[in-house]
């Protein structure tokens, strides 16, 4: 039993540039190399784990890595959707700092990429991304149990 308030988060946490060139060439089919993919979400899971580890955060996550957008990635693994390209709105509450607003459209804030649109039946297409997140996020759990008592009971 712990005395204290466990802390967590919820949702996506920075990911570093060679993340994001995977997701956007699997998302696109375009130079998509399943292996290196792979490679890349195993290490920088682990990466992501390990900065939540240091922070003290209880209850770690895979911090969305394999994912571009919480909304995008059904359309690997359910049926029934089609694709879309639409730009990615930014957040309204940044229509009051035009110039700020601006500057991330320029960094690449507002990427365009494959949005799903549902237009059939939803059902299971694959569930192998879902089984290499799970074990991405077991096995860098893993690693860290062994290291320090934090995922012990207490």
């Amino acid at each position: 039993m712990t005395n204290r308030i466990l802390t967590t988060h919820v949702g996506s946490l920075p990911r570093p540039q060679r993340v994001v060139d995977q997701l956007f060439a699997q998302d696109a089919n375009l130079n998509y190399n399943e292996a290196e993919f792979d490679r890349i979400m195993i290490a920088e899971t682990d990466a992501v784990v390990a900065a939540q580890v240091d922070a003290k955060v209880d209850i770690v996550s895979d911090g969305e890595m394999s994912k571009i957008s919480y909304a995008t990635y059904i359309r690997h693994r359910l049926t029934g959707f089609e694709i879309g390209e639409m730009p990615r709105a930014t957040p309204r509450d940044l229509d009051d700092f035009p110039d700020f607003k601006e500057r991330l459209a320029k960094l690449g804030a507002t990427p365009k990429y494959h949005r799903p649109i549902c237009t059939g039946p939803i059902a299971v297409k694959d569930l192998s991304g879902l089984y290499k997140d799970i074990a991405n996020l077991q096995g860098a759990v893993k690693k860290r149990a062994r290291t320090t008592n934090q995922f012990a009971p207490s």
